[in-house]
């Protein structure tokens, strides 16, 4: 059987959280994310963001916590901004557009944005009230290219943002993955303050389902909770997503997990570097894409499962590794051996 590396949520779950659902499996508890357990995970969400006046709410993927964040916080003739890579645009079947919003793309190289780039879109839109009205800007960190936003980006877009009278939302799949990064000097609370909304991911980091979406902004909490249910997102036993969330903050096991990912990652990318191999872009998180030869790539393809994420020439391809929070050593050991052997 062949190892994946072609995404973070091959796997199961943390176990930890298996005996946590099984344990509290016959209590009897309220519904609709107001059990005990989502009631403790939210309160400890509030205390690492130190944002005891956020809104918090668990839902059970990327796709659904994006579709009801823009199409909530947006109204019939605004649109959103995202980086030509933004998983909203690539991997959602037009689920924004699908809710009358349209997507305005920007081509970045790292797959982030910037003030620079965002504001050719204002200047392009003020044919009032004939075109879309820019209203949200869409990044993801880390990026779906794995770069990742340091603290001086990000408060650079959060002013943008606040002067241009744009909302600012973060898409945090991967975002433990970021934050634990070895070049990383955002921290939650950092987050909390210079977004309006963001998510924690669970899918990709250790749950079997559920992302946090975290609503900083007070003035977009407000029924908040009817998109949710309208959506079809709110849980009957809630407690599924709480439990989940609370195992995996309450010691810190998320953040380790994330970093146990990087880590295994980044491994691999220091053995490809010390053979000489490029990268498509310079990541530290749990995504990395190297650039090898096609006789290569053919070679792994025996033991490893992987995406050709983009062809250079007739003889190399770009190739995406993901790690995840439980990719094993042997695993990372045998496909460098197989690179030792091989260049």
């Amino acid at each position: 059987m062949k190892f994946s590396f072609k995404n973070d949520y091959s796997e199961g779950c943390h176990p930890r959280i298996l005996e946590s659902l099984l344990r509290f499996n016959t209590d009897q508890q309220a519904g609709y994310g107001e059990d005990e357990y989502s009631l403790l995970a939210k309160n400890l969400i509030k205390e690492k963001t130190d944002n005891q006046a956020a809104d918090i709410y668990f839902v059970s993927g990327g796709t659904q916590a994006n579709l009801i964040v823009i199409s909530s916080v947006l109204k019939p003739y605004q649109c959103v901004i995202s980086a030509s890579t933004g998983h909203i645009l690539n991997n959602e079947t037009g689920a924004i557009e699908a809710t009358g919003h349209k997507v305005l793309s920007i081509e970045t190289e790292d797959g982030k944005l910037k003030p620079s780039d965002i504001q050719p879109i204002l200047d392009g839109h003020k044919n009032i009230p004939h075109q879309v009205m820019p209203k949200l800007v869409y990044i993801s960190n880390s990026t779906e290219l794995g770069t990742i936003y340091q603290k001086t980006e990000l408060e650079s877009l959060c002013k943008f943002c606040r002067d241009n009278n744009l909302y600012l939302f973060m898409d945090g799949a991967r975002l433990g993955h970021a934050i634990t990064s070895e070049i990383s000097d955002l921290s939650l609370k950092d987050i909390a303050k210079l977004t309006d909304i963001f998510y924690l991911g669970g899918t990709k980091n250790g749950a079997l389902i559920g992302e946090a979406i975290v609503i900083n902004n007070q003035s977009l909490q407000e029924d908040f909770a009817f998109n949710i249910k309208q959506k079809g997102a709110l849980l009957a036993k809630g407690r599924l997503l709480g439990i989940q969330f609370l195992e995996l903050l309450k010691d810190d096991l998320y953040f380790d997990l994330a970093k146990h990912a990087n880590q295994q990652a980044m491994k691999i990318k220091n053995a490809l570097s010390e053979k000489g191999i490029s990268f498509l872009s310079d990541t530290f998180t749990n995504q990395i894409f190297p650039i090898l030869s096609h006789e290569i790539i053919d070679k792994l393809s025996d033991k490893f499962e992987f995406y050709i994420w983009k062809n250079i020439n007739e003889n190399s391809s770009a190739i995406r590794l993901i790690t995840s929070w439980n990719t094993k050593d042997e695993a990372v050991e045998d496909f460098i051996e197989i690179i030792n052997n091989n260049i």
